[in-house]
């Protein structure tokens, strides 16, 4: 879908510095796709239907892609894979950058005699390292899609908004994962083709992210920060802290057959939360937004979302957190601070059929924090103003 009348995002025209060199359809499966924003770098992805070796050129405009980067393990540049991540690094926050993606089809590749095959070159799109000193920040968040494709675009067209910072997508996009194919075509086609190419997402694992025989390999297509689905960032006056809830039921549920831990997992992230909430950067922020797919209350009493309250719930409160923002529950609420259990308030997200969509976007600057909850008609069912 083009990304022409997606309000929120702008369009996306070509800018080109030189012409495709082979049928993308050959080479590239879907891409590129911006993860892991940081002040000083930021990690570009795609994935090729052959194995390849891959590189991203960039420069501080179009027509001057000046830097080349690939990427380096332990001495060996990583080709002869279809995963393509590659970091760009020492950028200058709150600055844009254009960048193309190219890609070598490995068609040989012999002890001795590694052979190429075709290159693909994409067109050139633009990004902006995010920056603490933004005056603002501006955000839309998804959550329980439940591979349903079309509910993307049907809902980011919605909110009348200038583009965003970043696209925040709150568990549970899929039901459970099957392959590579059901993550590229209902998940990074839809997110790449509206914005994910110049605006990057940030994804906080749902417990069906962690279902079917494809949930160990996600963790290859993702990038958070120091772990892969619980980290920080920093956007203007937001400090942002996303927290992997797991699962929702308790670890010896038979349909998990043994082979789950989410128990200990959250034990291990209260330990870095702890840390965390200590920080000076995160006690000076203007405000500390928490994303976390299944909430704390309001979940019912699931093992699962009991034992986020038990061992999360008095870190956030000691911490002074504004705002947590979920999903999980395919009913969506703002829930004020309740003296005694959660001293911030608890947004939470709709499910996913028509009729029960929303979409949350969010505004922050130095005078308020400001949420609008929309349905899936565009019309407003609950806002916040901190």
């Amino acid at each position: 879908m083009s990304l022409l009348g997606v309000a929120g995002f702008g369009p996306a025209p070509r800018l080109d510095a030189q012409p495709t060199q082979s049928d993308e359809s050959s080479v590239l499966k879907v891409g590129p796709y911006l993860q892991a924003p940081r002040p000083n770098s930021i990690t570009v992805r795609w994935i090729t239907t052959v194995p390849s070796y891959s590189w991203v050129e960039y420069g501080e405009t179009p027509d001057q892609l000046n830097k080349k980067a690939h990427r380096v393990n332990a001495g060996l540049v990583e080709a002869n894979t279809t995963i393509q991540a590659i970091t760009l690094q020492n950028l200058q926050p709150g600055k844009q950058y254009a960048y193309r993606i190219c890609s070598k089809a490995l068609t040989g590749f012999d002890p001795y005699k590694i052979t190429y095959g075709d290159t693909f070159t994409s067109d050139v799109y633009t990004f902006t390292t995010p920056s603490v000193d933004a005056e603002r920040v501006r955000f839309v968040v998804l959550n329980d899609i439940h591979d349903r494709p079309d509910s993307f675009a049907h809902l980011l067209q919605l909110p009348e908004s200038p583009e965003n910072d970043y696209v925040f997508l709150n568990g549970d996009m899929l039901d459970y994962q099957t392959d590579e194919d059901q993550l590229v075509n209902h998940l990074l086609k839809p997110v790449t083709s509206l914005f994910a190419t110049r605006v990057p997402f940030i994804l906080s694992r749902g417990n069906h992210e962690t279902r079917g025989k494809f949930a160990r390999q996600l963790v290859n297509y993702f990038d958070g920060h120091d772990q892969p689905f619980y980290y920080s960032f920093r956007q203007g006056p937001v400090y942002g802290i996303v927290l992997d809830s797991g699962e929702d039921k308790a670890d010896d549920t038979p349909v998990y057959a043994g082979i789950v831990d989410f128990d200990q997992y959250r034990l291990e992230q209260a330990e870095w939360l702890k840390q965390e909430v200590r920080k000076k950067e995160f006690r000076q922020a203007k405000y500390r937004v928490v994303f976390s797919h299944i909430p704390l209350f309001y979940s019912g009493d699931w093992h699962g979302p009991m034992h986020c309250r038990t061992v999360w719930g008095p870190i956030l409160n000691d911490a002074n957190i504004d705002l947590l923002i979920s999903g999980h529950t395919h009913k969506h609420g703002i829930h004020p601070a309740v003296k005694g259990e959660h001293s911030y308030p608890i947004v939470i997200g709709g499910g996913p059929q028509a009729g029960r969509r929303t979409i949350i976007s969010v505004q922050a600057d130095q005078t308020a924090l400001t949420v609008t909850m929309l349905n899936d008609t565009g019309a407003a069912i609950g806002n916040l103003i901190i």
